[in-house]
């Protein structure tokens, strides 16, 4: 009796001494083990999707979902309930009008120009079941950047929005001189040349076409492009394929979502985060979105109360103009308890839960195109994602030395790059991570890879992000390198900026980067250049979509470049647009003169009180 005693009582404390071990030492291994075991699972369905042929897509999940609860709400939009039945019903009705009255067939890119709305699912599901990839324009690129999507995707259909209709002045004679013909969701069209899809929906039919037009016996097959202000000047049509709209998809469910869960979406349709994880992870749970045609600090927390929201998506942005809304006593009176999103800085994390609760913030990182993916599981203030020892091996990732000032990877004597924290996050391609790069350009895809960076032959996606790794395995987003920056939520390819003001005939040289503001996320938009007289204000106006516009100007009398000729930003984004510190003449962008005006200390003290709108 006092043996077993004995051997229970060195039993409880070798246990009690394991756990108190495993607390000290690795405090998050339960989670971690829970969280990648979901990961796995859902690993293991899309290997099994590869060996049986036979893919079950977002949209097969969407029509099963609409088969087993058909009169659950799916879109809350404007006053309005949207049920699994509605969405279903009306996109097989355009799915019959795409076949029998726009001539689509299998195999066929379409475009479309929506701004966030029912019909923007309706579309986007009608084209999908006739076998069409879709490419999501964004809608607020102009001109020339709007006709060069079509090209990059080869589409020869648009669906326009019939708000954004007017959107086409000026390149709809482009447009139809290429054979793209141009629908638009409307009964009515003043343009003879533009085609009308509302009115022949009411004489369609509401049975599903063929399911052989949508099924695909590919994981890789694309079913979505969209579209990425990256490093190199226009807009890029990242390829989506079936595999990562479905990786997408299952993030709310990574994260602990429920199909009793209402998802608050303010995020544009056109961009991956809205798209994939917002209406691809409610069609996962089978959940209920509130879908928002454009986002609104003053409406939000109202609108969360009013349709019981628990969960909602954001980008850090949002987060501080919420936290910038004048205080209530019904800040805390609501049933949110978790934020899916981006980009959320230390000092506003900590505002917005101190404000509106311990409201679990889940930060997601990675690109439209990328090969990987990291989330904060733990919901550790200021990281982005969470790595250990399984993560690595079933992911492949490194932070090589990066030269900021010459702009490129630091390589060792034999030419190989050094392993190094914080600097350049890479993501090895591999059979479980792979890069499907950019529609309609090689070119572009091979650029966004580095080869032999370890060892001959390998190959790596380049995030053109910098990051670190602290000792527990939490991931902190540093910067951005290269041609680009983000402001608004959008990236800003400075190429595209540039090459857009090279048109102004009184610029004889420009130079484009972004520069930190004090209280704000990103950079705003800063050009450096080389004038002769003239007036810049219309033509930014004009040209370039509003996140784009070059908030401040720089007047240089020669421009610094580098010994290959590159024009020379570091020393310009270091130095900011202090007027005090800067002798070159220094202007703001002013939307009520119209104008570029001259940057006083006044003005630039403003900016960084917040008390001028930006």
């Amino acid at each position: 009796m006092t043996l077993s005693l004995g051997w229970l009582s060195a039993l409880v404390a070798g246990v009690f001494s394991a756990h108190v071990l495993q607390r000290l030492c690795f405090p998050y291994f339960w989670r971690d083990l829970l969280f990648l075991l979901r990961v796995i699972r859902y690993g293991v369905k899309l290997e099994l999707f590869k060996i049986t042929s036979s893919v079950c897509t977002v949209l097969e999940r969407f029509i099963q979902q609409a088969q087993r609860i058909p009169d659950k709400p799916f879109v809350l939009y404007d006053g309005r309930v949207h049920t699994y039945r509605d969405i279903e019903q009306r996109s097989n009705r355009l799915a019959n009008v795409f076949l029998q009255k726009v001539n689509l067939r299998k195999g066929d890119c379409v475009a479309l120009l929506m701004g966030n709305e029912p019909d923007f699912l309706c579309v986007w599901f009608g084209l999908a079941k006739v076998g069409c990839s879709v490419a999501f324009l964004n809608t607020n690129i102009k001109a020339k950047s709007l006709l060069h999507c079509f090209n990059c995707c080869g589409a020869k259909t648009l669906i326009v929005g019939s708000d954004l209709v007017d959107c086409l002045d000026g390149i709809l004679t482009s447009l139809l001189d290429d054979n793209i013909q141009v629908w638009a969701m409307k009964s009515q069209s003043e343009h003879t040349q533009v085609h009308t899809l509302l009115d022949k929906l009411d004489a369609a039919s509401d049975r599903p076409v063929p399911a052989a037009l949508r099924a695909t016996a590919s994981l890789k097959s694309p079913t979505l492009y969209i579209f990425t202000s990256g490093t190199t000047g226009l807009p890029k049509a990242a390829v989506i394929t079936h595999l990562q709209s479905l990786k997408a998809a299952a993030g709310f469910w990574a994260f602990g979502g429920t199909e009793d869960d209402v998802v608050y979406i303010p995020l544009p349709l056109y961009h991956s985060a809205a798209s994939l994880i917002g209406i691809g992870g409610t069609i996962e749970l089978g959940a209920t979105c509130v879908l928002k045609k454009k986002f609104s600090a003053s409406q939000f927390w109202n609108d969360c109360r009013k349709h019981d929201v628990t969960v909602f998506q954001y980008i850090g942005e949002l987060c501080r103009y919420l936290c910038n809304q004048p205080k209530t006593e019904v800040d805390k009176v609501h049933k949110v308890r978790m934020g899916v999103g981006n980009g959320l800085r230390q000092d506003v994390w900590r505002e917005f839960q101190s404000r509106f609760g311990n409201i679990k913030m889940c930060e997601v990182y990675g690109s439209t195109e990328g090969n990987l993916c990291f989330m904060n599981h733990i919901g550790k203030i200021g990281t982005v994602g969470r790595s250990n020892f399984f993560y690595r091996l079933l992911f492949k990732y490194d932070l090589v030395k990066y030269d900021m000032e010459k702009d490129e990877a630091v390589k060792d004597q034999h030419g190989f790059c050094q392993r190094f924290d914080p600097q350049l996050l890479r993501s090895k391609v591999s059979a479980l991570s792979p890069f499907f790069g950019y529609a309609g350009s090689k070119q572009l895809t091979e650029k966004k890879l580095m080869r032999n960076v370890f060892v001959k032959g390998d190959a790596y996606f380049n995030t053109g992000d910098l990051m670190a790794e602290d000792h527990e395995g939490f991931i902190c987003f540093r910067d951005r390198v290269g041609d680009t920056f983000r402001w608004k939520g959008e990236n800003v390819a400075t190429t595209e900026v540039t090459e857009t003001l090279g048109l102004v005939d009184f610029i004889q040289e420009v130079n484009v980067y972004g520069v930190e503001i004090q209280g704000h996320e990103g950079r705003a938009g800063m050009a450096a250049m080389i004038m002769r007289p003239g007036q810049l204000f219309e033509h930014v106006k004009r040209d370039l979509p509003a996140y784009a516009h070059p908030l401040f100007i720089r007047l240089q009398e020669t421009m610094e470049t580098t010994s290959t000729f590159k024009q020379q930003k570091f020393q310009l984004v270091r130095s900011g647009f202090n007027p005090s510190t800067i002798s070159d003449p220094l202007y703001v962008l002013d939307y009520q003169q119209r104008n570029y005006i001259p940057l006083t200390d006044s003005i630039y003290q403003s900016i960084l009180a917040g008390e001028r709108k930006l």
